[in-house]
């Protein structure tokens, strides 16, 4: 694919990525503002009836954190909306009242972006691993029993899996202890360690991410053998992979160059669709855990009707499914270029 080719087709995948951005920035805005007894006249209610507040009052502390003129159009207010969330500007929580909504998220998305990314990598490379060997080795009389047990994984809910991990690690009693004290598995980290770039920190935080990472990693691990062994015995029955071998091209070259290459490109699409789920995608096995994460901060919010918390942690969701959407077609340039002449064709 030439250079000029190249821009001009990832220009187009960002120009669309843009727009899908601002329709569910647009959603976003309405549903909040349009739906029958929508969340800020539901605010202004509360306030009337818990605090005794006038509707005036609770008009006007409605708007300050909900970061919006009440008395503005419509449209005026659809406008002031984009310009705030283009600066990450979603107002201030209500639960925490004085304390901005992208504040928080940005306390708790490293905690759920280090927990959740690390179990999606190591299941990543250990099952394209494992998988890629299974494909190889497939009269083997132990191919079966890995293959039966990854689809035994992928079958597992990822709460289930966190529930016996938890028992396991915490509540069971090995040689008369458990083999990581119950108090490990709840919070970031424990009470008294000095946050920092300590070892003592750094130690403290991996036991605590321990089980929700392994947790992780064990509900897609199965995922990753099953479709790495599909798509590489499947390139092995290939035309192209016989001819090489008939030309007598080294084993290594034919694995690389030929299998995988080809054998990634569905690889490619699921892991950038599990990436971009990787905010939300926490909410169950953080509450489990009591893990603060973006994930238990959602459900919080939910549960206390914490609606500009809500508004902001959708978009950022949202955003993270669609850039990584994007990066899936760069990846897919890069690994086939005749994607670009495919999908224009198309």
């Amino acid at each position: 694919m030439k250079p000029k080719a190249t821009a001009i087709y990832l220009l187009q995948r960002l120009l669309k990525m843009l727009v899908t951005v601002w329709v569910v920035m647009t959603i976003i805005f309405f549903l909040v503002r349009l739906m029958p007894s929508n969340p800020v006249d539901r605010y202004i209610e509360d306030q009337m009836v818990q605090y005794g507040m006038t509707y005036e009052d609770a008009k006007t502390r409605a708007s300050f954190l909900f970061d919006m003129d009440l008395d503005q159009p419509l449209s005026a207010q659809y406008f002031e909306y984009l310009g705030k969330a283009v600066r990450l500007d979603f107002g201030e929580s209500l639960l925490s009242p004085g304390v901005p909504v992208m504040q928080i998220i940005a306390s708790r998305l490293p905690w759920t972006l280090f927990t959740v990314g690390s179990g999606l990598l190591l299941s990543f490379v250990v099952g394209i691993v494992i998988g890629t060997i299974m494909a190889f080795k497939r009269d083997k009389w132990y191919e079966p029993l890995v293959t039966g047990f990854a689809s035994f994984l992928s079958a597992i809910p990822d709460f289930l899996l966190a529930i016996f991990l938890l028992l396991f690690f915490g509540v069971f009693t090995w040689g008369g202890s458990t083999l990581i004290p119950i108090q490990m598995l709840r919070g970031n980290y424990s009470m008294g360690v000095v946050p920092g770039w300590n070892l003592a920190f750094i130690q403290d935080v991996f036991l605590h991410a321990l089980i929700p990472i392994l947790t992780y990693m064990l509900s897609q691990l199965g995922v990753w053998i099953l479709l790495m062994k599909g798509c590489t015995t499947s390139c092995l029955n290939t035309d192209y992979v016989t001819m090489a071998k008939i030309r007598g091209l080294p084993p290594g070259k034919i694995l690389f160059s030929y299998i995988g290459r080809n054998a990634m490109l569905p690889i490619v699409t699921e892991f950038a669709m599990r990436l971009g789920l990787i905010v939300g995608g926490a909410l169950i096995i953080e509450q489990l855990f009591v893990y603060q994460g973006i994930g238990l901060e959602l459900l919080n919010a939910t549960n206390g009707r914490d609606y500009p918390l809500m508004q902001g942690v959708f978009l950022i969701m949202s955003i993270a499914i669609v850039l990584c959407n994007f990066l899936a077609e760069v990846f897919y340039v890069v690994l086939d270029p005749r994607i670009k002449g495919q999908k224009k064709g198309g």
